[in-house]
């Protein structure tokens, strides 16, 4: 056993570094002291999201912003470069195809939308592109269901000093997407069901891939089947009935019944994925919304202006918030943005060469991995004035995020088919929030990490000061 560990060890030492010997035009770089491992726990070291964290700032200083590594076992081209990250990210398909380690879509399902690739991927995100389209065509449903769903969690708060706002903004992010997707109620019994068993879902499915009894990654798999299994009796029930309940309204299941081409398990498959794409990547936006402007009195203020200046309007015109609500909350869109760039939930997206790559002047061989390094580009002081300072009206002409700098939701054939929605509920929710609170975080050192996950180390618990009476 030692020896045939050696002999894969030499083997690997001969493979990658002759092989990088022979290849010049390779950027510059390290594959680290340990062929198999790589530098891939220096990759992984958790680190302010705010900011690129170490290895890279390391490595961007001593090589430029594309550069090779050995990450995730294999051979890595790492890339904090906005022009090489939208080539990528614009050549799926045809250069480039989804990289993401094993375990990945082990813990996802193997019919994850960012795993898959070719025809299969491009069918299946129609189908999620066709249900999202309808955020604008029956934005009063949505825009309803979202508001109802945020004065739960907001009103729910009227007796409290204190609270754990990571906690109230998953709260509100599910109820949200259980509605939309399978029209269940936060009190109803599968909705618990499912919201108990993400919790084992989301701590395995960034960890140790041991598929052993009782570890995290074995029980987020084994979550992911029950949540799969729940979501499958929901679909035969559906089908039973044949016509849509008209009490409610369309949800997701009733579009994917539409596809008769779909089979029992790409519906399941995109069920799953779309509550966890609902679900964390909302609810991270909101709490480094409510960090960034508990610290910043500025821009929470000129917030609550311009949301007051809305629900003036709504005095006026009575009911619920509209599309053309939305649309006038330019501030907000500026908030948003800023946060998802400087708060960067999304760190970076696993990507392979399918063929050898020449871009200005570097070779890539076919079989490479590549990491597009979205906090990168985020942070890159020649694109964005002082990027490490939370700043909105940087936003305010509506040029500074343009084309290839700004990439919170991905790009290209993977752009995320929800980030329309992402963005109204959380204005919706910002809205209610501002105009009935205002808060502290009660923990400086409460930053968001990224574990590459966002995160909270301690839940951000803040401090809450009411506006006006809550009913």
């Amino acid at each position: 056993m030692l020896f045939g560990f050696l002999l894969c060890l030499v083997t690997t030492i001969l493979i990658y570094y002759f092989g990088v010997r022979r290849n010049p035009r390779l950027p510059p770089g390290t594959f680290g002291w340990c062929p198999i491992l790589g530098q891939t726990l220096a990759f992984l070291i958790p680190h302010a999201s705010t900011s690129v964290g170490d290895f890279l700032e390391y490595n961007i200083k001593r090589y430029g912003k594309i550069f090779r590594s050995h990450l995730f076992g294999y051979p890595t081209i790492v890339s904090c470069d906005a022009e090489f990250n939208m080539f990528v990210l614009r050549n799926e398909g045809h250069l480039f195809a989804s990289g993401y380690p094993r375990n990945i879509p082990e813990v996802l399902g193997d019919l994850t939308l960012i795993h898959l690739t070719g025809e299969t991927h491009k069918r299946l995100r129609g189908v999620a592109l066709s249900f999202f389209a309808t955020v604008k065509t029956e934005s009063e449903h949505f825009l309803a269901d979202i508001e109802a769903g945020a004065l739960e969690i907001i009103n729910s708060w009227k007796d409290k000093e204190t609270l754990h706002f990571c906690d109230e903004a998953r709260k509100f992010t599910f109820n949200v997407i259980v509605k939309q997707i399978l029209s269940l109620r936060p009190n109803d019994h599968e909705a618990t069901e499912i919201l108990h068993k993400f919790h084992s879902f989301m701590e395995g499915l960034i960890s140790m891939p041991v598929n052993f009894p009782g570890t995290p990654y074995a029980k987020a798999i084994k979550a992911r089947l029950e949540i799969e299994d729940i979501a499958r009796v929901l679909l035969h029930a559906r089908r039973k009935v044949q016509t849509v309940d008209a009490e409610r309204r369309t949800d997701f299941l009733d579009v994917l019944l539409t596809y008769e081409e779909l089979s029992e398990e790409e519906i399941v498959s995109m069920v799953m994925g779309l509550l966890l794409g609902g679900y964390e990547t909302t609810a991270s936006l909101l709490a480094i919304i409510v960090k960034f402007l508990g610290d910043d009195p500025k821009a929470l203020n000129e917030l609550q202006e311009e949301h007051q200046k809305v629900l003036e309007k709504k005095k006026d015109e009575g009911g619920g918030l509209r599309w053309e609500d939305y649309q006038c909350m330019t501030f907000t869109q500026n908030v948003i943005n800023e946060a998802l760039r400087l708060g960067n939930v999304v760190k970076f997206v696993h990507r392979r060469t399918i063929q050898p790559i020449q871009y200005k002047g570097y070779e890539i061989p076919k079989g490479w991995k590549v990491l597009p390094v979205f906090t990168g580009v985020h942070m890159d002081s020649s694109l964005y004035l002082d990027p490490h300072q939370f700043n909105p009206w940087r936003w305010q002409n509506g040029d500074d995020g343009a084309g290839k700098r700004f990439m919170p939701f991905g790009g290209g054939k993977k752009h995320c088919p929800g980030w329309e929605l992402a963005k109204i509920e959380t204005a919706v929710f910002i809205h209610h929030l501002v105009l009935m609170y205002s808060w502290t975080p009660l923990m400086d050192t409460d930053v968001p990490i990224s574990f590459p996950y966002l995160d909270f180390k301690h839940g951000l618990q803040i401090s809450l000061k009411p506006l006006s009476p809550v009913s």
